[in-house]
């Protein structure tokens, strides 16, 4: 059975919800971000956050890259600035800046609110699973708007990693994103994971370098990280109809001197929703209409992951 406290930080309210397997900490004032996953058994820590920076709140339209917190993020409703269907969206979109509403009932967290600029109602249950170290999300997104409303929306998790954790992903092509963010000399499609002559999916030391690649081509909703020993396991389970698309970005010290990789299931390819939407990869919501989601997120012993 979980529990649930309030505590603050820096003034700010951390919701915790915990069980025999896990301690999970929230932050509403950011957008419902994931401070925290400690896995009690392990004594693991499995979310990286940016210890250069304090735990504050973030104003609408505020830079992402120098207020970069770590932790997990979820980016709605795009992630380089731009206009879409007519609206001027900021850098990394408006959840991470956004305050929400959240109740506590029947051992869950509800986090809720609308998003200011596109009007689009964002709401996530989050529980924990009695018997596993998993945690559910039960989303909705509403468009509140008499109009369309085209989105991208990418789960965000910045992960504490070691030189030969490993990526695990069912995804048969990769891309390099941007040459400037990358190890890599090409941005041809190739068959991932081997680019260059390098798996591209083992976290090499730390070394002043940065990966960035689009996945795609994804029969199972899986994204992990395991560790260098195989026995340790992050990993995101979801609806590949919602998520068709894995972004990978990591750190190996290239990025502000950081070191963790980040897991961004995505509805859209590539960055730009402009340029997504033009080659029909873009989600879109209706007037009225509602998207309703599941994810998970599992953090523990592989083996457990396997018998669950």
């Amino acid at each position: 059975m979980a529990t649930i406290t309030q505590n603050l930080l820096n003034g700010i309210k951390i919701l915790v919800i915990e069980n025999d397997h896990l301690s999970v900490s929230i932050v509403p004032a950011l957008g419902g971000k994931l401070l925290s996953i400690f896995n009690k058994k392990l004594l693991k820590e499995f979310v990286w956050v940016n210890k250069q920076l304090l735990l504050k709140s973030n104003v609408p339209g505020a830079d992402y890259d120098s207020n970069f917190l770590g932790g997990i993020d979820e980016l709605i409703p795009n992630d380089q600035p731009e206009n879409i269907d007519g609206i001027n969206y900021p850098d990394h979109g408006e959840l991470w800046t956004t305050p929400l509403r959240y109740e506590i009932e029947n051992n869950q967290i509800k986090l809720h609110g609308i998003l200011p600029k596109s009007q689009l109602y964002y709401s996530k249950i989050i529980e924990l699973n009695n018997d596993h170290p998993v945690i559910t999300f039960n989303y909705s997104i509403k468009n509140e708007n008499n109009k369309q409303r085209h989105f991208l929306w990418k789960l965000h998790a910045a992960l504490r990693i070691n030189p030969g954790d490993k990526l695990l992903t069912s995804a048969i092509n990769g891309q390099v994103v941007d040459l400037d963010y990358s190890r890599y000399k090409t941005l041809e499609p190739f068959k991932w994971p081997l680019i260059e002559n390098t798996d591209a999916g083992v976290i090499p030391i730390k070394n002043n370098s940065i990966d960035f690649f689009y996945l795609y081509e994804i029969p199972t909703g899986n994204m992990m990280l395991q560790s260098a020993d195989e026995d340790q396991l992050f990993c995101y389970s979801y609806d590949t109809k919602i998520f068709p698309y894995q972004w990978y970005f990591a750190s190996y010290g290239g990025f502000l001197n950081h070191y963790t990789a980040i897991l961004e299931p995505c509805t859209n390819m590539p960055m730009i929703v402009n340029d997504a939407i033009e080659k029909k990869q873009s989600s879109m919501l209706k007037p009225g209409e509602t998207l309703n989601t599941q994810v998970q997120i599992f953090a523990g012993k592989k083996k457990q992951f396997i018998k669950s």
